[in-house]
């Protein structure tokens, strides 16, 4: 897959601004002081939907809208955020939107796509399963799949990371969370076009290794995601495209426990008191993790979405003494 050039991500900008604003980067006194940095955190959890994935299905949609006027409606498989932002930009754009979770889907997610004008539809034991299953439904309907990895997604996703590049002073090194690879891929655009030279470090969940396994074995590797607290990084099949880029790009993989993410979840909340799901705080146990590279560098963080249930995060909070 090409990347998007710089005017294409301007162009993307153009999309995702008649929606909503950019998001804020942030470098909070506590988060420096708890990894001896300075930290930039980038607030995704402050789109409209409470995460970033808005942005590339506002950019994919309006394509769609142009190409096929005709067209009633999309379907899309999410654990949730993807979702949610599919479901916004259909709405904005008067299109039908069906949406397909895997069984046992975060509760909280489902109301706020429902929220938005969305069918839900509960299928398969994980989201591949899900994702299978919307293409077919698709096909049926006569709607067009949004595939949860493609081109159009990079262009949106791009936008947060040119703002995090032009809006942050120069950063050494980057940790971005990869669900299926939207958001990775995004920043190694907006890098590439600005010519900035930050280490970009993916990071991935220990309960769900399949692009950390890919990424060693320069190849597509299945891997079961069994993580129960970071649904948006439970990819079980790695996509080709997006795997491509990524060994290209991205220097190296960090894979974070459950703990870590809870303990990342904490930190976020008592030191900056903004919401961080178990993916969304992905990047914060990265970093949390790599302390000691940290020390002393310039170092941005993802905070790639808010989107956590009321009684999980209460639990997390509960289980964890992070000071």
């Amino acid at each position: 897959m090409e990347l998007p050039s710089l005017s294409e991500i301007n162009a993307a900008q153009a999309i995702v601004y008649r929606v909503m604003p950019p998001t804020p980067q942030y470098t909070w006194p506590l988060v420096n002081a708890r990894l001896g940095a300075e930290v930039w955190i980038k607030h995704e959890n402050h789109s409209p939907v409470g995460a970033f994935k808005l942005r590339g299905a506002l950019v994919y949609l309006s394509r769609l809208k142009e190409e096929r006027p005709e067209l009633e409606g999309v379907v899309a498989a999410t654990r949730g955020n993807f979702g949610q932002g599919v479901a916004m930009a259909a709405r904005l754009y008067a299109l039908k939107a069906a949406i397909v979770v895997p069984q046992g889907n975060s509760v909280e997610k489902n109301r706020a796509m429902a929220a938005q004008g969305a069918e839900l539809i509960e299928e398969g034991y994980d989201f591949q399963a899900a994702f299978e299953f919307g293409e077919r439904l698709a096909l049926t309907r006569g709607y067009a799949f949004v595939d949860s990895f493609h081109e159009l997604l990079v262009h949106g996703t791009a936008t947060y990371a040119l703002e995090m590049f032009q809006g942050a002073p120069a950063l050494e090194r980057v940790y971005v969370p990869i669900g299926l690879g939207s958001s990775i891929c995004g920043v190694a655009a907006a890098r590439k076009a600005l010519g900035v030279k930050t280490e970009i470090v993916g990071v991935t969940a220990a309960g769900a290794p399949a692009y950390a396994r890919s990424f060693a074995e320069r190849g597509v590797v299945e891997a079961a995601a069994e993580t129960e607290i970071a649904d948006g990084l439970a990819v079980r099949r790695p996509n080709a495209e997006a795997l491509e880029v990524i060994l290209k790009e991205v220097s190296r993989m960090v894979e974070v426990t459950e703990e870590e993410m809870r303990a990342a979840m904490c930190a976020l909340y008592e030191d900056t008191h903004n919401l961080a799901e178990g993916a969304g705080a992905a990047a914060m146990a990265a970093a949390m993790r790599e302390r000691a590279e940290c020390k002393g560098k310039r170092v941005g963080i993802v905070l790639t979405g808010g989107n956590v249930d009321r009684a999980t995060y209460a639990a997390v909070l509960a289980s964890q003494e992070v000071h």
